[in-house]
């Protein structure tokens, strides 16, 4: 990979990234060829037709040789995710022009100040960069975070915090590796690699056990989760066999009567999972009644963004431009 010359202008290949960076999105279970592809979408938005030299306010007023760095920080406290993608973006729009340091691990805690990312380069590009990382980073940090909140309220039971389907179109690898990186759980990632019976299935099939029975039928290998309204539903479940059952929009007294039901059915590895209008203010007294998950749209439907921003050092007044002032600020 050679280096670029300051009037370079065109986005950074796949094959031109940097491995490094590469295998580690793959290894946080990530598609990197994907994520690249998506980035490139994402910068179009600011950007048709790939010509990074675009950016109308960075070409205007910063000479296309000044060179600066910048620090990626956090406004809040919380859990961060997504460094290693808006890094990504920094190297799709600068190639090796860019220098990325000192990033924290995906799934650090940080407390309102600390600097979760520094990069260094030609300024143009990195303010042509800036908003497509943080709006990848702060999304997901916002995912983490949420998902850290609710770990935190179970802590001390046996429930764990799932995420849902529910995520933003195309989002959807990207919400759920942010939600184990806030120390929750992935659900199922699509409708072919877990079976889920929901209302809907069950008046199309005439019941939750001619429901269950059909999928089994046709998929004798797949997972089945069926979901029940009511305690007599699920024993006819856990008398045709089904070992994973969602308690949907029930009240706390029976969730537990139904975590009673199956314990004294004597029927080994029958999990429970309660949803439905849950809050983080009940997440506690839901756990307590012994279910086994908790999960929870609004970790994905609903996100807070993180607020994370980058501001540069002063330009170099021998550049013939002014100072930096915090673009992490801007839009």
């Amino acid at each position: 990979m050679t280096g670029r010359p300051p009037g370079w202008h065109r986005p950074t290949a796949y094959d031109d990234l940097p491995t490094a960076l590469l295998e580690e999105l793959a290894r946080a279970g990530l598609d990197p060829r994907a994520l690249h592809d998506q980035v490139l979408r994402a910068l179009a938005e600011d950007l048709p037709g790939d010509d990074l030299h675009a950016d109308a306010t960075s070409v205007a007023t910063i000479p296309a040789e000044a060179r600066d760095s910048g620090v990626l920080a956090a406004r809040e406290a919380g859990v961060v995710a997504g460094l290693g993608v808006a890094a990504l973006v920094f190297h799709v729009v600068l190639g090796d022009a860019v220098t990325v340091a000192d990033r924290v691990p995906d799934g650090t805690r940080v407390a309102p100040g600390d600097v979760v990312m520094r990069v260094s380069g030609p300024t143009r590009g990195l303010l042509t960069a800036e908003r497509t990382a943080l709006n990848y980073a702060s999304h997901l940090s916002g995912v983490a975070t949420a998902t850290s909140r609710w770990v935190a309220a179970l802590e001390g039971t046996r429930a764990r915090v799932l995420d849902t389907r529910k995520t933003l179109p195309t989002f959807r690898a990207l919400q759920k590796y942010a939600v184990r990186c806030g120390g929750g759980v992935n659900h199922r990632f699509g409708l072919a690699d877990r079976a889920m019976v929901k209302d809907n299935h069950v008046v199309a099939a005439g019941g939750v056990g001619p429901a269950y029975a059909a999928v089994r039928a046709a998929y004798p290998h797949l997972r089945v989760e069926v979901e029940v309204t009511d305690l007599d539903e699920l024993r006819e479940l856990l008398a045709a066999g089904c070992t994973e059952i969602l308690l949907d929009n029930m009240d706390t007294p029976t969730m537990a009567e139904a975590v009673r039901i199956v314990a004294a059915s004597g029927r080994p590895g029958v999990t429970l999972e309660a949803s439905g209008g849950l809050t983080l203010e009940r997440a506690r007294e839901v756990a307590e009644t012994g279910v086994d998950y908790i999960s929870v749209g609004a970790l994905t439907h609903s996100v807070t963004v993180f607020d994370l921003g980058l501001d540069l050092s002063d330009l170099d007044p021998a550049d013939g431009a002014g100072a930096g002032a915090g673009p992490g600020r801007g839009a």
